[in-house]
C-alpha cells in the first residue's frame, strides 16, 4: 500500500471515530436498519444468494433468495403500512458516500424494467464505515432521504422511509453489506461456500433471536366481508372490513410467504357450534412461491348469523407434517 493510501485510511478511521461503530476482529456489528418488529410488522422475504452458480440458495441452503440477490429484503406487510410511514435507519455509524432521492415510487410496477434501468436501487443511500465496511439502503420513498454525501451518521439515525422506488413490486428495504468491496451476508459472514451452517452473525447480539431464520411466514391474516384479492390486502381494505352481525358474508383470508414446492394448504372456517361453514384446500404447490393467498367464506344465511365465536384455521402441510399454522377468531 502506498504512503498516501495508508494516510487516507488512517485519516478516515480518525474521522469516523466516535460515530458509534462497533467492530471486532471478525466484523462490523449491525443494528436493525428499519423501524419495525421482525415477525410482526416486517418480515424477511429474501436473503443474500450464496450460490456462485446460476442456482440460488440462502445461508441455510433454503429457497428464500434468488440468483445474484445481493442483500436482505425487509418486507412490510402491505402498501398501507408503507404509506403510513416506516423509517429506515443507519445500521452502524459512518459517513454518507452517495445518495439518490428523486426516483419515483411505483415506476417498475407501472412501466416495467426499462423505467428503472441503471437505477434498480431506486432512492438509496451508501454509507462507509471503518475497516472497509459499507452498507447500502435501497427502495426508499421519493423525497424521503434525510442525508447527503459527506454527512456523518450515528447508529439508529433516521435516514429515510421505506418506499417503492426502483426495481421492486412490494414495499421493502433492500439492505446490502460489503467488506473490501465484496458483498457479504450479515447472517453468515465468512461461511464456507458449500456449507449450510457456520459463519458469523454481524447483527448486534440483542437482535439475533429476533432475526432467527423462518422458512415460511404469514404476512397477513384476518376476517373480512367478501372475496379477497391481493389489491384489497395491499391497500388494507381486507383487514379493515371486519364482519359484523349484519355483514353479507364472513370470509377468512391468509397471505403467506416462503412456501415451497410440495407444500399443501388448507383453510377452514367454523361457526360457534364448531360446524364447518367454509373450506378451501389447495393442491401441493408445483414450485416455490414468494407469496400465496388463500380465502374461504360463506354468505349470510337466511336466518342471519349465529352469535358467538367463529374460528378459522390455516395450515401448511409438508410430507404429512404441519410446518405452518395460524388460528383466527371472530366474535359476533
Amino acid at each position: 500500500m502506498s504512503c498516501a493510501g495508508f494516510l487516507y485510511r488512517a485519516l478516515a478511521a480518525l474521522a469516523l471515530a466516535g460515530t458509534g461503530f462497533h467492530a471486532d476482529a471478525q466484523g462490523i456489528q449491525l443494528a436493525l436498519p428499519i423501524d419495525c418488529e421482525p415477525g410482526r410488522s416486517c418480515y424477511i422475504q429474501n436473503y443474500t444468494d450464496l450460490d456462485p452458480s446460476r442456482s440460488a440458495r440462502d445461508y441455510k441452503c433454503g429457497t428464500l433468495t434468488y440468483d445474484n440477490h445481493n442483500g436482505t429484503d425487509f418486507r412490510l406487510p402491505s402498501l398501507a403500512a408503507q404509506k403510513a410511514g416506516v423509517e429506515v435507519r443507519t445500521a452502524a455509524g459512518g459517513r454518507v458516500l452517495r445518495t439518490r432521492n428523486d426516483a419515483p415510487d411505483d415506476a417498475f410496477t407501472k412501466s416495467g424494467r426499462d423505467a428503472v434501468r441503471e437505477a434498480e436501487c431506486g432512492n438509496g443511500i451508501v454509507i462507509e464505515h471503518p475497516e472497509q465496511w459499507e452498507t447500502q439502503y435501497c427502495h426508499l420513498a421519493a423525497g424521503s432521504v434525510l442525508v447527503k454525501p459527506g454527512d456523518k451518521v450515528e447508529p439508529g439515525q433516521p435516514i429515510g422511509r421505506v418506499g417503492l422506488s426502483g426495481l421492486t413490486e412490494y414495499p421493502h428495504l433492500h439492505f446490502t453489506v460489503r467488506h473490501n468491496g465484496a458483498v457479504v451476508d450479515p447472517f453468515a459472514y465468512g461461511v464456507r461456500p458449500e456449507s449450510c451452517e457456520g459463519g458469523q452473525s454481524l447483527w448486534l447480539p440483542s437482535l439475533r433471536s429476533k432475526l432467527e431464520y423462518q422458512e415460511r411466514a404469514i404476512l397477513n391474516a384476518g376476517f373480512t366481508t367478501g372475496p379477497v384479492t391481493m389489491e384489497l390486502i395491499e391497500d388494507g381494505t381486507a383487514e379493515r372490513q371486519t364482519p359484523s352481525a349484519s355483514s353479507t358474508a364472513i370470509v377468512a383470508f391468509v397471505r403467506a410467504i416462503g412456501l415451497k414446492a410440495g407444500d399443501a394448504q388448507w383453510l377452514v372456517v367454523k361457526d360457534p357450534l364448531g360446524n364447518v361453514i367454509a373450506e378451501n384446500r389447495s393442491a401441493p404447490l408445483q414450485g416455490s412461491k414468494a407469496q400465496f393467498m388463500l380465502f374461504a367464506g360463506k354468505k349470510r344465511p337466511a336466518g342471519g348469523w349465529d352469535r358467538g365465536s367463529y374460528k378459522a384455521t390455516y395450515v401448511v402441510e409438508r410430507d404429512g407434517q404441519i410446518v405452518l399454522k395460524k388460528d383466527l377468531d371472530l366474535v359476533l
